[in-house]
């Protein structure tokens, strides 16, 4: 689950990490109280979307009098931003954060992911802050420093003076290094994050230290144990299909093809549509219904997959484990008479009472194609969908 920069810096804070002075507004009223309360003379406005590149796309403003500030912040609130990252759909501003500015006088980048090839969390660090990390790997590999994090969120003192040496930071800059990056470290383990960066770490002329712009995923298969982090879920930064889907307990990701995906499991889900491809389609979603799926979660997938008008087929893959493959039918048949598919419709299944389930499809009376194997039903999906 991604959380705003406002909502990641809350969490930065708790973990001693220095911020500038800030305040979110969602409204005129709102913006005055930030000013007035922080006593701004000047400041940075920034829309809060869950979306990189807010600059680029006109969403940063420095303005440079209490007039301007809300004046820009009036403009800002409800714009909504398109680029690569949030689709042509894009997503809407609810609320912008107003923070003291800060001087510059260099930026530098740290984060923490999950290393999957070593099975390890990491922080990553590079001298060369402001941009993005994928960017400077690819440009100049050789700025970048790679540390273990330990499970119970610290950092091994030799790893933090090498990251300072690294960093070229020295004396009382490099405590102020130190500190961040075990705070960093110690906020990805107990957060349950699956990315936590400050891109940029600035240092001032004064030499301090600040996270000047912050970014929290946290998995949210552990948000039952963050219940404060699941709180900052915000749906206007949604599609509405994700939202129904979050409300429903599926696993939904529209994409831009034209086959309809209904499959248990998240595995079996990424090889419907690695195949579908490989027969030469594209599907237009990722969903997981889950390995115990009910009718009722079965017609809620198919009333998602229906909202997406580029659907020209819906391709159902199933294997009956945990799931009873005629109970599965039976919701398969009722979706499709409830919400009078019009889309061709194959069904694949495999597991426990499949035969019946089969049999129960063959006798609906209703133009459902059946498939032998993935393969066979890749192939009729991408067929139909043509």
């Amino acid at each position: 689950m991604n959380i705003h920069e406002y909502q990641a810096k809350e969490v930065l804070k708790k973990y001693g990490i220095p911020i500038p002075d800030f305040g979110v507004a969602s409204n005129e009223k709102e913006v005055e109280g930030v000013i007035d309360t922080l006593g701004l003379t000047e400041g940075i406005v920034k829309i809060q979307v869950h979306a990189g590149g807010r600059g680029k796309a006109g969403g940063v403003k420095f303005a440079k009098s209490v007039d301007e500030m809300k004046s820009v912040a009036k403009a800002l609130i409800g714009m909504k931003m398109v680029n690569n990252q949030t689709g042509p759909q894009g997503v809407v501003a609810h609320k912008v954060m107003i923070s003291r500015p800060a001087d510059i006088k260099k930026e530098y980048y740290i984060g923490a992911i999950i290393d999957r090839e070593h099975a390890k969390p990491v922080l990553i660090a590079s001298p060369e802050g402001g941009m993005e990390i994928e960017e400077i790997a690819e440009k100049t590999p050789e700025k970048i420093l790679t540390i273990p994090i330990e499970l119970d969120g610290s950092v091994k003192p030799f790893h933090l003076i090498r990251l300072t040496n690294f960093m070229g930071w020295k004396k009382d800059l490099a405590k102020m290094g130190r500190k961040v990056a075990q705070g960093l470290a110690k906020a990805f383990i107990e957060t349950d994050a699956s990315l936590l960066e400050i891109n940029p770490l600035i240092v001032t002329p004064e030499q301090e230290i600040y996270a000047l712009d912050a970014k929290l995923s946290v998995d949210e298969n552990a948000l039952f144990r963050q219940t404060e982090i699941a709180t900052f879920y915000d749906p206007s930064q949604q599609s509405e299909s994700e939202v129904t889907a979050k409300q429903f307990d599926l696993a939904y990701i529209a994409l831009d093809g034209n086959i309809g995906c209904m499959v248990n499991g998240a595995g079996l889900a990424m090889s419907t549509m690695d195949i579908i491809h490989f027969y030469g389609g594209e599907p237009a979603n990722f969903l997981d219904v889950g390995g115990g799926a009910s009718k009722e979660k079965v017609a809620e997938g198919f009333k998602i997959i229906l909202s997406d008008p580029n659907v020209k087929a819906i391709l159902v893959n199933i294997f009956g484990g945990i799931m009873n493959c005629a109970v599965l039918a039976e919701g398969i048949i009722e979706a499709a008479r409830s919400f009078s598919i019009k889309v061709p419709l194959v069904v694949r299944m495999e597991g426990t009472n499949v035969d019946q389930g089969k049999q129960l499809l063959k006798e609906s009376g209703l133009a459902i194609t059946t498939a032998d194997s993935l393969a066979d039903a890749a192939q009729k999906a991408v067929a139909v969908g043509k």
